[in-house]
């Protein structure tokens, strides 16, 4: 990425006042001599993000939610909303770097202006990938923009492969904490609610993550993220589960070396790594990496019959076309049914897999293609999910 050492890199952070967002802001004003944050984005959370202007004080802030931006008035900053001011938002000039923290599948076509628009796009929305792989990709040539990670496991996976030539890479290994329930019985699962599935062992994430990745659905979108970004065939990417959450990816070299990258579990390394990249820059709020704490590190197979989301993501994304889409919408579908009480745990696999089932899958030409089967899939998926065996009561929405 062409920059002007007299000057910090400007920052656009889509979905600012989530867990990534806020992280991101963190690290940005450490390094005030290198970032700068010129783009504040929310859906409705004017109240955070006024006070993120006043401590960050952006050329620009973005309310998604027309009714919320309704409620904003104020000096200092200039405030638009909508999604078209979103769009417009990332392909401003004064802006070098959109890091997508959005949620879900509302991130993916502000990455594709991003990338159309040039800019370096630090990516923690995986559902770009996993929704649009091929257009983003495409995206990213068209306007010669640079797509750099931001997830734990697609970092680490860049930064033991940055240097290497790529066909010298054998296999990809992501590594999976297990998630809350790692060796539960199946029918054990059927009596957990949604404040169970919120305590995840090593991450704090928000609600809707946490959930996907107790049932590893989370990591079934990893595996096809990982597909686009490093151009690896699906059979050349494995998952292990590794409580520990030290080592956060391995790349297998051709000659049989593995290369890992480990480090105490926080998202805000692989955020710097993203705006520095290939560079490093020093942090000392980070923590320095102890091997004695850390031990020992173990590592287990997938269970696939008490997490059968994991196979659904993996075969819908070796599928193709709009099939990673259909899973993704279904799994957004079936995590908001269960966080609302309506849905058992392993009836978010049922919903899943039977909208799956009932969709099909269609090869993708443009985004319109994308957003029809988001939008379809969403419409079964409901419907499923209103056919399934309520949740239990006493589960906690």
């Amino acid at each position: 990425m062409d920059r002007d050492q007299k000057r910090p890199l400007r920052v656009a952070v889509l979905g600012s006042t989530g867990s990534i967002g806020v992280s991101a802001l963190q690290v940005i004003a450490r390094h005030s001599d290198q970032f700068r944050v010129t783009v504040l984005s929310a859906n409705a959370s004017v109240d955070s993000l006024r006070a993120q202007a006043r401590e960050h004080d952006p050329a620009c802030v973005v309310v998604t939610d027309e009714a919320a931006y309704a409620t904003c008035q104020g000096n200092g900053p200039e405030w638009v909303g909508g999604r078209d001011a979103l769009l417009e938002a990332v392909q401003r000039p004064d802006v070098d770097i959109v890091l997508n923290a959005l949620v879900g599948f509302a991130g993916l076509e502000p990455s594709l202006r991003a990338l159309e628009a040039g800019k370096r796009l630090a990516l923690a929305n995986k559902e770009s990938l996993v929704t649009g792989g091929g257009l983003v990709l495409d995206a990213m040539k068209r306007g010669g923009g640079e797509l750099i990670p931001v997830d734990s496991e697609h970092s680490a996976l860049l930064q033991c492969m940055t240097g290497r030539p790529g066909e010298g890479v054998a296999r990809l290994i992501l590594t999976a904490s297990g998630g809350p329930f790692r060796g539960w019985d199946p029918a054990r699962l059927a009596g957990i609610g949604p404040s169970d599935a919120l305590r995840h062992p090593t991450w704090e994430m928000g609600a809707r993550i946490t959930v996907a990745s107790a049932t590893l659905a989370n990591k079934a979108l990893e595996v096809i993220e990982a597909h686009f970004l490093f151009q690896m065939a699906y059979r050349d990417i494995d998952v292990v589960v590794h409580p520990q959450s030290i080592i956060h990816s391995l790349v297998e070299f051709v000659d049989g070396s593995v290369v890992a990258q480990l480090g105490f579990p926080t998202m805000e390394l692989p955020i710097l790594y993203a705006l520095s990249h290939p560079e490093r820059l020093s942090d000392s709020e980070l923590r320095t990496f102890d091997p004695l704490r850390s031990s020992p590190l173990t590592f287990e197979p997938v269970d696939t019959e008490a997490f059968p989301i994991f196979g659904m993501g993996r075969m819908a994304g070796a599928k193709g076309g709009t099939a990673p889409t259909v899973f993704n919408a279904a799994n957004e579908i079936a995590v908001g049914a269960f966080l609302e009480g309506r849905l058992t745990f392993p009836g978010m696999a049922e919903v899943v897999g039977e909208t799956l089932e009932s969709v099909g899958t269609f090869p993708v030409r443009e985004l319109g293609d994308v957003l029809e089967a988001d939008g379809l899939a969403r419409r079964v998926a409901l419907k499923w999910a209103e056919r399934a065996a309520p949740a239990l009561p006493g589960s906690n929405a």
